[in-house]
């Protein structure tokens, strides 16, 4: 049997190990549940494997805002001490304090 355990939580910030985003973690899936042809369409070498946490992101770059779908193992925490400044935040989050977003409501 599986078992996998979640290295980081809802509303901590982290960083892209290799691509340079940044984003508010505000789901988890125990491994990995996105479509095929999403994975297919990742380098080949590349590719992560499905068997950990993947991270939904309320993601930022210098460009854009977007939610990312990210392996456990291409994450670091971000340790900035900065806000996350995508505009669905303050949907999920309430005010940034301490280094991370507390949850707006409360999950089951």
């Amino acid at each position: 049997m599986l078992k996998t355990r979640a290295k980081y939580y809802l509303g901590q910030i982290v960083r892209h190990r290799k691509h340079p985003f940044r984003g508010v973690v505000f789901d988890v899936d125990a491994i990995f549940s996105n479509t095929e042809e999403w994975y297919e369409a990742l380098p080949e070498e590349s590719r992560p494997p499905k068997d950990q946490p993947f991270y939904h992101l309320l993601a930022e770059n210098e460009q854009s805002y977007y939610v990312a779908y990210v392996s456990e193992q291409n994450l670091v925490p971000d340790d900035s001490g900065e806000p996350v400044d995508h505009p669905d935040v303050p949907d999920l989050f309430g005010d940034f304090e301490d280094g991370r977003y507390p949850l707006h409501f409360q999950l089951n």
